[in-house]
């Protein structure tokens, strides 16, 4: 999974990098903040699989047995949280920049967004840390208030843009939301997978399976959809630009009466 993982991110940070001139000028910041965000998860998934390796180990060929703890060793969960700590609010950023919402919206935006996605990074670690299921569970709880403003503002506002939004990608941003719901939301239940009755190295695997596939939906993915949104403004803005990167039928498609910023 790890090693999964370090090839989604990698790549996927090229592939934004190598699209930066496929989107007008406008849209490259969130291309770049895009970029920027899979490189430091490919980074740190580096260090998480190096971890891995110094504190369990096998004598099974290939890898294929049970794992044991080395004495004196322990598993680094310290390098996740501190990805998250960079990664959260650049992902907020990427989305407020694609949007390319008026200047004052955008900076009223990261004031409350990205305050909240750092105290909610910093209250998931120590429940992270604990064998107290019961500590756990508050820090868990004290986590899940500002996830949850996080999401509440994130609908709200991406709601509000739609109408400003071409409508080439009214629909794209109206199911990012969901994405956003859906893959933020494989991180709570992977890690409360110990106060679930899944107990020892099911639970430990579990957690870092989930943490794994949310990492490559949150950022990947995300990050392709971004690109995806910006590459249809960068169309709906300029229609030279659409017909230089589409076919004549496509670049039709995008400047019809329906799309008024096509025009």
């Amino acid at each position: 999974m790890f090693s999964l993982v370090i090839a989604s991110q990698l790549f996927t940070s090229i592939f934004l990098i190598i699209g930066l001139k496929r989107v007008l000028p406008r849209y490259r910041q969130a291309m770049t903040v895009a970029a920027i965000v899979c490189g430091i998860a490919a980074y740190h998934y580096f260090r998480i699989f190096d971890s891995f390796k110094a504190a369990f180990v096998t004598d099974a060929i290939g890898g294929a047995g049970d794992y044991v703890q080395v004495a004196g060793a322990s598993f680094n969960e310290g390098y996740r949280y501190v990805d998250w700590l960079l990664t959260v609010p650049l992902l907020l950023l990427e989305l407020i920049a694609v949007l390319a919402l008026a200047r004052k919206v955008q900076t009223s935006l990261l004031y409350r967004l990205i305050p909240a996605s750092a105290l909610m990074i910093a209250l998931g670690y120590p429940g992270e840390l604990t064998a107290d299921n019961g500590m756990r569970g508050i820090f868990g709880l004290l986590s899940t208030i500002p996830f949850a403003y996080i999401l509440y503002v994130l609908f709200i506002e991406l709601t509000k843009s739609l109408d400003r939004q071409p409508v080439s990608v009214r629909r794209t941003i109206s199911q990012l939301r969901l994405l956003l719901l859906l893959t933020w939301g494989v991180y709570p239940i992977a890690y409360l997978l110990p106060m679930l009755g899944i107990d020892g190295s099911d639970a430990w695997v579990g957690k870092q399976i989930g943490y794994s596939i949310a990492d490559i939906l949150a950022k990947c993915l995300y990050g392709l959809i971004i690109f995806h949104i910006a590459r249809m403004k960068s169309f709906a803005d300029d229609p030279a630009f659409a017909r230089m990167e589409l076919s004549v039928d496509e670049a039709e498609e995008v400047a019809t009466p329906t799309n008024p910023r096509g025009k």
